[in-house]
């Protein structure tokens, strides 16, 4: 049935597209006429124009960066740690892919932005505001709007990670937080996040592990070898994590670890 309708809906936008480029117009015996695109570099007649040039280049060089604002959305923020967290709870309880990756994902984009708001409002105020007002040009606002992400990622990293990345990169050791450029405190700051949401998985692994060896020796003891026992404890971890509320503890810790 499933098949059969998915068919008619294919069927029908293939002779939707016929009717729309191949028939003629209704009182026109021309067919639909593609407009020509022409995509130029200069000025008219080969004339050269450096100050188009340089525009057009750093019109190519945004839509570069726009495509990494996903990697920088997830390694300069909250999000690393809490999307880890999150699969670390699905992973413990052997639902599968329940919840399914989409709410996981934005559920952590939205605690994301719930845990960065007061940085991203102090941006918003030091540094796009000024720009877009005309008061303070690109690289000042870069600069203003970077700050609040180094206070923020400084807050979280360990000592030991970031002296790590300072000897590799061989730099004079900064004496203050101004001196670490953002190349060294970046991945410094991703490996803490990684090891406090480990440390956190590691924390809720043990009830359901406990759990699990529960059921395997209950099971074995009964004779039930070829019973799987994570069919059997899996209700009771679904009833253990009803029972103490678990999405609101496991939220609740992630939000107050970044007080």
């Amino acid at each position: 049935m499933k098949s059969g309708l998915k068919s008619g809906i294919i069927l029908a936008l293939f002779i939707t597209l016929l009717i729309i480029f191949f028939l003629p117009a209704e009182g026109s015996a021309q067919p639909v006429q593609v407009p020509q695109i022409d995509l130029q570099i200069g000025g008219e007649e080969g004339e050269e124009d450096p100050e188009s040039l340089v525009g057009f280049l750093q019109l190519l060089l945004i839509i570069a960066l726009l495509t990494l604002a996903p990697a920088f959305v997830i390694l300069m923020t909250s999000f690393t740690r809490i999307v880890v967290v999150l699969s670390f709870t699905r992973n413990a309880m052997a639902t599968q892919q329940i919840p399914p990756n989409q709410v996981l994902i934005g559920l952590a984009l939205f605690l994301t932005f719930f845990v960065m708001q007061p940085v991203l409002a102090e941006v918003n105020e030091n540094a796009v505001e000024p720009y877009l007002d005309g008061d303070i040009d690109q690289e000042t606002a870069l600069e203003i709007g970077a700050e609040p992400f180094k206070e923020f990622m400084f807050y979280h990293t360990r000592e030991r990670d970031l002296a790590l990345f300072v000897n590799i990169a061989e730099i004079e050791g900064p004496e203050t937080q101004e001196d670490v450029p953002l190349h060294v405190l970046v991945p410094a700051f991703i490996i803490s996040e990684l090891k406090t949401a480990f440390q956190m998985g590691f924390m809720l692994f043990v009830p359901f592990l406990i759990i699990d060896m529960v059921v395997a020796s209950t099971l074995m003891s009964m004779g039930m070898f070829m019973l799987p026992p994570v069919i059997v404890s899996m209700p009771f971890k679904l009833l253990l994590f009803i029972m103490v509320d678990g999405w609101h503890l496991v939220v609740s810790s992630l939000l107050e670890s970044f007080n």
